[in-house]
């Protein structure tokens, strides 16, 4: 099982290390290892909401989401996203681009490619904060069957009985972070952080349009054996373009906070790529094993990851943010959903045990 599912990550962490090696030699391997780690880290609460979404999915379109999404996510926002936003951002043309990152000038230079992705970064943060937050308050603001913080939660449920609520808070959000943190690019942080509304507004809105909702895909989506069904076609599409989206997002800090350990743009593609390819195993495994069902807050704790990840790019957009606590935030709150589901199973267990022994 473990092979099966992590064999591609096991892979092309060899050919990475191999491309490292001969790129950069013995430093290129640690810096390659380091960028893995980091995307791993700072991607992991991305992989437990990216099985949420893809357990609903059929066979075919996880293997589209394993192959066709995993170009995606390693070509287009570990290697071809970043020369995209230096493009724009300094008006060159890609081959002037190429040829800037090819020169592993320091970021804090002007001029250089990681000078010009850095001053690109309130927009970018803006755009993924956005994004990210509308997640989490959606999850916030939704009737939920279990809840894990329940002090903050159930009220927040209440609340969200008010129409378009996640999207008051969220714009309000925007215009007080344009006003404060980012007064130097008002508009452009504006715009950007619109944008990010805007584009979950759709991509949300077609999946949900296009598919069962939560009640058919419990009751009325079952089969035979009373397994779920798996949505298809145009259902399945647009909950893929959803987690390609939210991939996108949640790269983002990944793509930036790279620059804090090299500036070379080969190293930083083979780091982030082979890690990426470990988000899309991780997510496969906790399809596989059932484990947001056997860990009734794990769900739980990677929403709240992605409100304290959407929190820090908003925050990142005035003041710089650390990466160590970007990866670590997330980490914390998973970990203590993770054991929090077992102590809940647990005193579940034993409560059973009670039950048949009286």
């Amino acid at each position: 099982m473990i092979f099966r599912t992590f064999g591609w990550s096991f892979l092309f962490t060899a050919l990475g290390v191999a491309g490292a090696l001969w790129y950069g030699g013995t430093e290129g391997i640690v810096l390659a290892l380091i960028l893995i780690v980091l995307e791993i880290s700072l991607s992991f609460d991305n992989a437990v909401v990216n099985a949420k979404v893809l357990e609903r999915m059929s066979d075919f379109w996880q293997k589209i989401f394993l192959t066709v999404g995993i170009l995606i996510a390693v070509f287009g926002m570990r290697l071809v996203f970043p020369f995209v936003v230096v493009a724009l951002a300094a008006s060159l043309s890609p081959v002037e681009v190429i040829d800037l990152a090819l020169e592993k000038g320091d970021p804090d230079t002007p001029g250089t490619y990681g000078y010009y992705l850095a001053d690109a970064h309130h927009t970018i943060a803006a755009f993924g904060g956005m994004f990210l937050l509308m997640i989490f308050l959606n999850f916030l603001f939704e009737e939920k069957d279990i809840t894990w913080l329940s002090w903050i939660e159930k009220p927040l449920e209440k609340a969200g009985k008010i129409d378009a609520l996640s999207i008051i808070v969220a714009v309000a959000t925007l215009f007080i972070a344009a006003k404060t943190l980012g007064s130097e690019h008002e508009a452009s942080v504006l715009t950007a952080g619109l944008a990010g509304l805007l584009t979950y507004l759709v991509v949300n809105g077609l999946a949900e349009a296009f598919g069962p909702d939560e009640e058919e895909l419990e009751h009325l989506g079952e089969d035979a054996s009373g397994n779920v069904m798996k949505v298809v076609g145009k259902a399945a599409f647009f909950l893929f373009l959803y987690l390609e989206v939210l991939d996108a997002s949640f790269s983002f800090d990944g793509v930036i906070g790279a620059f804090a350990v090299t500036t070379d743009p080969i190293i930083i593609a083979i780091g982030l790529g082979v890690g990426a390819f470990y988000v899309r195993s991780i997510t496969i495994y906790l399809v596989h094993q059932g484990t947001l069902s056997d860990y009734r807050y794990l769900d739980h704790g990677a929403h709240w990851a992605i409100g304290a990840l959407a929190a820090l790019l908003i925050v990142s957009i005035g003041y710089h943010v650390p990466e160590v606590i970007t990866g670590l935030i997330g980490v914390a709150f998973i970990g203590a959903a993770f054991f929090m589901s077992i102590r809940a199973n647990k005193r579940e267990a034993a409560e059973s045990v009670k039950e048949l022994a009286g």
